[in-house]
């Protein structure tokens, strides 16, 4: 068999295999559109996206989706609060200052809390952090936006520091030499040279971050309190998006009207993680832009 041949093969393979991914995208895609318009014939979209009164089981029922929206907000934006500043400042010590030894231990120990189950994270959650929580802060009870937050942010913290890592082991090598050739110092150097061309790394290892907070199911089931309703302070229990279709599918009847209006949840998280994604690739792109006109 000639090279040529083998690569030609080879090709079609990774062809069929990219459009199988495609197709079966697609097909979910469809399926979960399928299953989920249908409530808009029950409930206007303007009564379900901006309506709060969330009782399913009512007679009559309340399909608004309006607290489940804030509250994916809320708990996605203090999580990216915590995380963003952790990862990229773990990442450029790990990366420019870090001592080898250090570093040897610290990228470990990071990498492992990406591989920890975030069920785990969620026992962890109720067993010790909201206790703690409700007892140091006299709260009703330590399930709330802040015990979902900050155990979100571990969850993405690894994927930031990682992501944002690379990046900056990807900047050229002249580049600082050249910075610290005409006298600027290391934290000028990283300020000012190393993070701007590495700017559009960072933002994807932000982008993937915060896409991770907004689409965890499981801790946010466990801790964020269960209540759809819009918090009035942090220590309020909220409940996202994917917690209300995770806890509710298994009861809601077959092609029920309570089981369309979560498969439009579904597709409310979908347009706005592609929205967020979007928006997100513009700004990397930019920032890439931007970086190489600076440099």
């Amino acid at each position: 068999m000639s090279r040529r041949l083998k690569e030609i093969i080879i090709k079609n393979v990774f062809l069929f295999f990219a459009l199988v991914s495609i197709v079966i995208l697609g097909l979910i895609i469809v399926f979960l559109f399928m299953e989920g318009i249908p409530i808009f014939k029950v409930v206007s979209v303007k009564e379900f996206l901006f309506s709060t009164e969330w009782y399913p089981t009512f007679d009559p029922p309340g399909f608004g989706i309006g607290a489940l929206i804030v509250g994916s907000f809320v708990v996605t934006v203090f999580a990216s609060a915590l995380a963003v500043p952790l990862g990229v400042l773990s990442a450029i010590y790990i990366a420019e200052i870090a001592h080898p030894l250090i570093k040897e231990i610290f990228k470990p120990v990071i990498e492992l809390l990406a591989g920890l189950p975030s069920v785990v994270l969620g026992f962890f959650g109720m067993a010790v952090l909201a206790p703690w929580m409700q007892e140091t802060f006299d709260l009703p009870t330590g399930l709330n936006i802040v015990n979902a937050s900050i155990l979100l942010a571990l969850m993405a913290v690894p994927t930031i520091s990682s992501i944002s890592e690379d990046a900056l082991y990807s900047v050229s090598r002249e580049f600082k030499e050249a910075s610290y050739a005409l006298g600027a110092t290391r934290f000028e150097t990283i300020a000012r040279v190393i993070v701007p061309a590495a700017l559009s790394g960072i933002s994807t290892a932000v982008i993937l971050g915060m896409a991770r907070a907004i689409g965890e199911t499981m801790v946010v089931l466990m801790v964020a309190g269960g209540a759809a309703a819009i918090p009035e302070s942090i220590f309020d229990s909220v409940r996202p998006m994917p917690a209300s279709i995770a806890a509710e599918m298994g009861e809601a009847p077959f092609r029920s009207d309570h089981y369309h209006a979560l498969f439009a949840t579904g597709i409310v998280l979908f347009f706005l993680t592609l929205g967020f994604n979007l928006v997100a690739d513009y700004i990397s792109h930019r920032f890439k832009e931007v970086g190489s006109a600076t440099l």
